[in-house]
């Protein structure tokens, strides 16, 4: 079974908390480039139908991963398997630069489900 990609290379997005650009689309995954500004966040989620590894480019991060709490720099890395809780801060005073792979059977914003959203996104 194929994912339904619905993402084309070089689409982006801006959000509140920074930006978003796909570098690569497969059949089974989506490479994004994520910038995420000094302070903010990306919401508390969680996926059903796919995984995410994450490999930090320049910055400081703090994720949380389940009930974990840990602190990334430049070419730390880490795995969000399907189902657990996660998220990603930036804590350095500038901007915080990370590559996403995602892997699955959907690999579309669909796939979200927020638990907690300082910008009131459901």
């Amino acid at each position: 079974m194929s994912s339904d990609v619905k993402y084309a290379v070089g689409q982006s997005d801006n959000r509140p908390w920074g930006k978003w650009q796909v570098v690569d689309v497969g059949s089974f995954h989506i490479v994004k480039r994520i910038s995420v500004n000094p302070g903010e966040k990306l919401s508390l989620q969680s996926h059903q139908f796919r995984d995410e590894h994450w490999v930090i480019v320049e910055g400081s991060a703090q994720v949380t991963l389940g009930e974990e709490l840990l602190k990334l720099n430049q070419n730390d890395n880490v795995f969000i398997p399907k189902t657990v809780k996660h998220r990603i801060e930036n804590i350095g005073d500038s901007e915080l630069i990370f590559i996403e792979v995602q892997a699955g059977s959907a690999l579309d914003e669909s796939d979200i489900q927020r638990f907690n959203d300082q910008y009131g996104r459901s």
